[in-house]
């Protein structure tokens, strides 16, 4: 773990930083202001984003991706990385996998995409849509954890392998880290399949569905707080 991110989930375990009263979604159509004295917005961290260049991914963009949604969502959606449509339009999950994302929040949770917040650990394409390498991983993810920092949600839910590797520090599989709750530094976490994989393997939506229904009832108070 390197220094930045180890302070940064320092941070994280002690509260959310200042945020601008101003501050809304940074999906462009309600973009925080960045705030005076220095105050962290979810639009100052997309412009760093959208500006990057610490690692050679940013060579091949068309776009970068930083995530977009509610400033204040109870519910963060975590994937692994931007595809070929994401990097089109420099929105997460706007392709076929996105498509099932939608409809998981729509139709499964009677929610709208407007009401979560959505994002990757990478914010840029890898190359043939290949899985991040750990340099790549390793310049993005304090992006990730500062949109943290200022959501502060009150569920987290990994889509992936990439996605609850890098949050929960573990190298185990997707299928031994699903149907618990993890603590991510105060948060409560719950990994799922990517919806990628579910298209490939339809078999296992039942096992998302499950999944899901756990943070459905968490989000709504059926559930008390695992942590």
């Amino acid at each position: 773990m390197g220094k930045e991110v180890a302070e940064l989930l320092a941070g994280l375990r002690g509260g959310p930083p200042p945020v601008s009263a101003a501050a809304q979604a940074s999906d462009g159509k309600q973009a925080p202001s960045a705030g005076n004295g220095g105050e962290e917005s979810l639009a100052g961290i997309a412009a760093e984003v959208r500006a990057c260049a610490k690692c050679p991914l940013h060579e091949l963009r068309n776009n970068a991706v930083p995530g977009e949604g509610n400033p204040s969502a109870d519910l963060v959606f975590v994937g692994e990385a931007p595809g070929a449509d994401e990097d089109r339009q420099g929105r997460p999950f706007v392709g076929r996998a996105g498509q099932l994302l939608t409809d998981i929040i729509v139709k499964g949770m009677k929610m709208t995409r407007e009401q979560v917040f959505i994002c990757n650990v990478l914010k840029c394409r890898p190359p043939d849509n290949r899985t991040p390498g750990p340099d790549e991983v390793f310049h993005c993810e304090p992006y990730l954890i500062r949109q943290l920092q200022l959501i502060r949600p009150k569920v987290i839910c990994a889509l992936g392998g990439v996605a609850a590797q890098t949050l929960l520090k573990s190298e185990a599989t997707v299928g031994s880290l699903r149907g618990k709750w993890h603590n991510y530094h105060g948060i409560p976490l719950r990994v799922t399949y990517h919806p990628a994989y579910l298209l490939r393997s339809p078999g296992e939506k039942a096992k998302a569905w499950l999944d899901i229904q756990e943070v459905m009832k968490l989000l709504a108070g059926q559930i008390p707080p695992p942590f």
